[in-house]
This record gives C-alpha cells, sequence and structure tokens, in this order.
C-alpha cells in the first residue's frame, strides 16, 4: 500500500517525487559530522542519493573524513542498483561505532560518482548537518538517509513501512 505524501510547504521537495530506482546526484550543500569535539567529515563536494520515499543518504569523498577514524568492517550488503557495499566503524577517541558508515568500492555504472565516497549513518553521531541545520536520522535503523526541514514525507522506516 502506497501511503499517502504530506503537504510540500514552500521550499521543500518532496520525496514521493524522488525517483525509482534511486539516482546519484553531486551536491555543494555543506555535509558536516562532528562528535566529541572531533571533526569526522567537512564538505561542499558530496553525493546524495535521492529515492522514492527516502530522505538522502549523503556520500562524502575521502579527502573530507578526517584521517585514521575509518577501520574496515567485515560486514558487507547488496543494493540492486548501487552494487556491493562495504561497511565502516568509526574509532573516536577509543570509542568505536561499528557499521556507522558504508562505501560502494566497486559501483555499478549508473553510480560510479559514489566510488570511494563514504556515507554515515546520522544516529551515533554527536551532530551531523546540512547547510547547518541539524538532521534527524531516517526511521528504522536500516536506512542512511537524513531528514532536513526541506523535506517532505512520510519516509520510509516508519513502522507500517515494510511494503512502500
Amino acid at each position: 500500500m502506497r501511503p499517502r505524501p504530506d503537504p510540500v510547504a514552500p521550499g521543500q521537495e518532496s520525496v514521493w517525487q524522488y525517483p525509482r530506482p534511486a539516482v546519484a546526484q553531486p551536491s555543494d550543500r555543506h555535509i558536516r559530522i562532528t562528535h566529541a569535539g572531533i571533526v569526522v567529515a567537512d564538505t561542499r563536494a558530496a553525493v546524495r542519493t535521492i529515492e522514492t520515499s527516502h530522505p538522502p543518504s549523503w556520500y562524502i569523498p575521502p579527502d573530507a573524513i578526517a584521517p585514521g577514524l575509518l577501520r574496515p568492517s567485515p560486514r558487507r550488503s547488496f543494493c540492486e542498483w548501487k552494487g556491493e557495499a562495504r561497511y565502516w566503524h568509526v574509532e573516536i577517541g577509543g570509542q568505536v561505532f561499528n557499521d556507522v558508515a558504508w562505501s560502494y568500492p566497486n559501483p555499478t555504472p549508473a553510480f560510479a560518482i559514489l566510488r570511494d565516497h563514504v556515507a554515515f549513518y546520522a544516529a551515533p553521531f554527536d551532530l551531523c548537518t546540512v547547510d547547518g541545520e541539524r538532521v534527524r536520522p531516517q526511521p528504522g535503523g536500516f536506512y542512511g538517509g537524513w531528514i532536513t526541514s526541506d523535506l517532505a514525507g512520510p519516509f520510509k522506516g516508519i513502522p507500517g513501512s515494510m511494503g512502500w
């Protein structure tokens, strides 16, 4: 069952107008992640992926991620459009956050722009922002989208959204 899209306010875009299959788009929006006073990532050269019913996931170029924080994880998953994802742990000040980031080392041709970029779940970190606005994590724990006030939902991940 497809839900009824929320009303779209001025300055918003509806995630129900996003394409399926997903697409990747370069962006100059300011993406920043901080935790325990450490800047984990900071860029105006991210790539966002958008897909019907999902808030964007933000993929950060490797040179915008603080060196030495990422640790490889054995976890893998598969996306029908992007290919095989590998996961990353993040270690900050002796604290390890397991499987909180992912990347596509060998993405499908349609998503070649994602190669070597890393996306992060927002929930584990003190602050994740888009253009200075604190994001809310996409509900449900599985998906990695970042919700900002310029988006209208509802968003995949809420109870009852499994069939969307």
